[in-house]
């Protein structure tokens, strides 16, 4: 790949998706996209480049886009997260949502699933906590390949080892062959839909918790603070914002403040500065959970 090659994938990658590729990542653009080359029948990349500049090149940008934007994802990853998940938001917003009962959780970037199936898993586990309440959970990602993977919550025996406690994968999963499928009633507690960071997304309505974790770390810091502050406009007053180990809001945006011996957990810094969204109607009926 020349130079100017990589340096044309760069600036179409971080349009299209945010994405910032830094001067050493050759070996990860040649991995991942030359078999897209392959399939579409191109020699090698500089003939992708050039296929990509021509006319009626959108359905391959897609996939190229795809292709680099699609990122690692295991169960329970990090574990601590989802230790403040089960342990201080949860309980902190079924106090404050007594009365309507309903708490809205987004994914922000879910990938192949792992990650809001974990959400689902450990709301089950939570059991008479949360009788009564509607809980939602949308799960979304730029990549409609990876979400339909995600979609069918099918896993392979690789896949459910990592991070997956032995108790919850007999408890949660039924073995196919060689692969593994979640349970429908796990499944039934995610909405999955495509949806682009560096676009508008208010029309998905107003959250209680936000997960958006080790995404932010691919982006430039001014696409950071613009995303950071839109999260900001459709989070609750009193939710939670949670970031991979990696990121924070310190230094970028003060819509966020960290919340205290809760690491990579944020609140909003000045409540009544934020206008939430109205919440839309749902995609479908919330799940109850019995």
């Amino acid at each position: 790949m020349t130079p100017s090659d990589y340096d044309f994938i760069c600036k179409l990658l971080k349009s299209r998706s945010g994405l910032m590729l830094s001067s050493d990542k050759h070996y990860l653009v040649e991995s991942r996209l030359l078999p897209v080359a392959r399939k579409a029948g191109l020699q090698g990349l500089s003939d992708l480049v050039q296929k990509l500049k021509g006319p009626g090149a959108e359905a391959l940008i897609v996939e190229v886009v795809e292709a680099m934007t699609t990122n690692e994802s295991f169960f329970f990853r990090d574990k601590i997260p989802f230790d403040h998940f089960r342990e201080f938001m949860m309980p902190r917003l079924l106090a404050a949502r007594a009365a309507q009962r309903r708490i809205r959780i987004w994914c922000a970037a879910a990938a192949s699933g792992q990650e809001p199936y974990s959400l689902a898993i450990t709301l089950k586990e939570m059991g008479a906590q949360i009788a009564g309440y509607r809980i939602e959970i949308v799960a979304t990602d730029i990549s409609n390949e990876i979400l339909e993977k995600a979609k069918s919550g099918i896993y392979s025996q690789f896949e459910v080892q990592r991070g997956l406690p032995i108790q919850l994968l007999v408890k949660y999963f039924s073995q196919v062959g060689e692969m593994w499928q979640i349970s429908p009633d796990i499944k039934a507690m995610v909405q999955y839909r495509p949806l682009n960071l560096l676009h508008d997304f208010s029309a998905i309505g107003t959250f209680d918790i936000v997960f958006c974790r080790n995404v932010l770390i691919y982006f430039e810091q001014a696409t950071k603070i613009d995303v950071i502050n839109r999260i900001a406009r459709i989070t609750a007053p009193d939710g939670y914002l949670t970031l991979g180990a990696a990121e924070t809001v310190i230094g970028l945006t003060e819509t966020f403040r960290a919340v205290q011996e809760r690491r990579g957990v944020y609140e909003l810094n000045r409540p009544a500065a934020v206008a939430p969204a109205s919440r839309p109607t749902p995609l479908r009926p919330a799940v109850q959970v019995a």
